[in-house]
């Protein structure tokens, strides 16, 4: 299953069950419901730290005063399916940091209780958004890291694949 927000691509692989949301507290309460029957979860991209208190649903008009936005923190999807995660359960979170990456990412594992977390720096040109290329560092729980060098987005999924399914060999799991 995926749980997407709104984007402008799309699948046709036959498997893939989407799940179309548009906002942080949907995406919350749908990844909530179906995690438990999921044997993985790989939480490619968090929606923004912060929400607005109040939100309008139509245009609103330019006065002359300023306008204040009063900001609340979002509810951390990966913070809530890590304190309802099992034993048998993975879950992979990302990470895009600007400073203290490795400690940044590595706080994060803890307190979230992944089991590897994907650290993109913004400092890599051709890394981050509005590139087809990235370059990310895996930590795992037990702090090893590895580095890849600048690749194609697709790879960089299917080194994450493939690092999801070692632990699914290393713990004699068959399915994901």
């Amino acid at each position: 299953m995926l749980v997407s927000g709104p984007v402008n691509i799309t699948t046709s692989h036959p498997d893939i069950k989407i799940i179309h949301v548009i906002s942080a507290r949907e995406m919350y309460n749908e990844s909530v419901r179906i995690f438990p029957e999921c044997d993985a979860a790989i939480l490619s991209a968090a929606v923004s730290d912060y929400t607005p208190v109040v939100q309008f649903n139509k245009k609103m008009k330019r006065k002359e005063e300023k306008l204040h936005i009063e900001l609340k923190p979002t509810v951390d999807i990966a913070a809530a399916l890590g304190r309802i995660k099992k034993k048998n359960q993975f879950l992979v979170g990302f990470a895009l940091e600007s400073e203290n990456e490795t400690w940044n990412a590595t706080k994060k594992i803890k307190n979230k209780n992944l089991d590897f977390i994907v650290l993109n720096s913004l400092r890599d040109k051709g890394a981050g958004f509005g590139t087809d290329t990235n370059k990310v560092t895996f930590i795992d729980r037990d702090n090893n890291i590895q580095e890849f060098e600048l690749k194609q987005k697709k790879e960089v999924a299917e080194d994450i694949v493939s690092k999801l399914m070692n632990y699914f060999d290393n713990n004699k799991m068959t399915k994901i």
